[in-house]
């Protein structure tokens, strides 16, 4: 099979003989790693497996493309509607990626219950008596998740290790751990966030979770809880974010994605200290491109003996 790989300078920087020679081994025939413009268009007409990503010109001279692999859980980039409409078998990082993003969830809600993000930014011990009073431990919290899948269980399995009940919504997972209430679909999603501390961002982004954190969601959450979201911006409606932080309602918030990215430094979100926000960093993982290349070779063989593969994505359902 004729493999292209389009690596992301930000997630895949280098390219090794070593992880071509595994590709190799797993079925790929020849691997053609295309980083400008010009030799992707080339190599694309005769590739059979993409490893990266696409766009509208590429799939026009894809000729014999039969599967892509994302580097990314997230592909709503992607799903132009020639491409959705196409037979190319789409599969992604889901399942893979989970570990690594709850970790940078609790690091921001940590960063917020233990007053980390405010003695950062103070440089001094002034304000230490006022961190002491307001720091808060999350045992006996309860969190709410968006969202089931490979994320969301990483995420469950840190609450409970910190002692916080757990709660769920997954419009397709219909079992999950035993320490997780599964409470249904997105219809429950207000009735779950009245009895969430902390609302964690889980899901991907979809013409059905646009703005699903709404006003109405957060406006009936226990009196100064906590939202996260490291998954994709536009989940979240910020307008309704930042009235539910100026009343009071929610103590703090920590994204690792918004909705415009990058966040422009006129952004209304830079104004308060109880909004911590890092740079769309949460994707990354010394055991990342592993993982991938993993992936990619199981499905190389798979491919080559018509068997399913692993991690696919419903184009139309967008995940």
């Amino acid at each position: 099979m004729r493999v292209m790989l389009t690596p992301r300078q930000h997630i895949w920087p280098d390219v090794t003989d070593e992880q071509l020679e595994r590709l190799k081994a797993a079925g790929a025939e020849e691997v053609i790693v295309a980083r400008d413009r010009e030799t992707q268009l080339s190599a694309i007409r005769d590739a059979e497996v993409l490893i990266g990503e696409i766009n509208e010109e590429m799939l026009e001279h894809a000729g014999r493309l039969r599967w892509m692999q994302s580097l990314s859980s997230g592909v709503d980039m992607y799903l132009f509607p020639a491409f959705v409409e196409s037979d190319i078998v789409l599969t992604s990082e889901k399942g893979l990626v989970g570990p690594h993003l709850a970790d940078h969830a609790f690091g921001l809600l940590l960063a917020l219950t233990r007053s980390i993000g405010w003695a950062v930014r103070q440089r001094s011990w002034e304000n230490r008596l006022e961190m002491r009073l307001v720091n808060r431990e999350l045992t006996g919290m309860t969190a709410g998740i968006i969202g089931l899948g490979g994320t969301g269980i990483s995420v469950a399995e840190r609450a409970q290790a910190f002692g916080m009940s757990c709660l769920a919504i997954d419009p397709d997972v219909t079992s999950g751990p035993q320490y997780v209430e599964l409470m249904g679909g997105p219809e429950r999603l207000v009735e779950m966030a009245g009895r969430s501390d902390v609302l964690f961002v889980c899901c991907p982004k979809t013409s059905e979770t646009l703005n699903l954190v709404n006003s109405e969601v957060l406006s009936v959450m226990p009196a100064g809880g906590y939202l996260i979201n490291v998954t994709r911006g536009g989940i979240v409606d910020e307008d309704a974010l930042i009235a539910a932080i100026e009343s009071g309602q929610l103590t703090g918030a920590g994204l690792d994605v918004t909705a415009e990215e990058p966040l422009p430094p006129t952004s209304p979100l830079w104004s308060y200290d109880q909004i911590i926000i890092t740079p769309h960093i949460a994707g990354s993982s010394q055991h990342r491109i592993g993982r991938i290349i993993d992936r990619v070779c199981a499905n190389l063989q798979h491919l080559g003996k018509n068997e399913p593969l692993e991690g696919v994505v419903d184009k139309r359902k967008g995940y």
